[in-house]
């Protein structure tokens, strides 16, 4: 997801707000959980009746490794990239990062598409993969985007 808004009061700058898409929100992702470990259950309280004294055992650790891999994908979705293109600084911060992962004059900024659409900054030796977690469509959204942010930063469009 793509999400644009000035960062200045002035409006003299853009910032970009990437976060990967989610297909279910919290509650659902319960649901989900609970769908699972129910239907896991069921089929072990069966097997215990059938005799298998280790359905409920498996069922315990099968439902401990649903919810640990569920956690992790919801914890993946919390990643975020901001991206500030004003007139003096292109900055990207990523998500729970107290400095900025790159940091250029929006002069000196260059603009790569690698293979598989992989959006790349570069200045001066340093470069930095912005929106790596964003589908392909969206990856070339924002290439687009960040290209027209620069040309207009630094005055190329006019």
């Amino acid at each position: 997801m793509i999400e644009m808004c000035p960062f200045s009061a002035e409006g003299a700058g853009t910032r970009l707000r990437l976060r990967p898409p989610r297909a279910l929100s919290a509650r659902q992702f319960v649901m989900l959980f609970a769908a699972l470990a129910g239907a896991m259950w069921a089929v072990a309280v069966l097997g215990w009746f059938a005799g298998n004294v280790f359905a409920p055992a498996f069922a315990l650790l099968h439902s401990i490794v649903v919810a640990l891999a569920l956690r992790w994908s919801w914890r993946s979705g919390e990643r975020e990239e901001d991206i500030r293109v004003g007139p003096g600084c292109v900055e990207v911060t990523r998500t729970n990062a107290g400095t900025p992962a790159f940091r250029a004059h929006p002069h000196w900024v260059r603009l790569r598409i690698e293979g598989d659409d992989r959006v790349v900054l570069a200045c001066s030796g340093k470069q930095v993969r912005v929106g790596e977690f964003l589908g392909p469509g969206e990856r070339r959204e924002l290439a687009q985007t960040l290209e027209g942010l620069l040309a207009a930063a630094t005055g190329r469009n006019r």
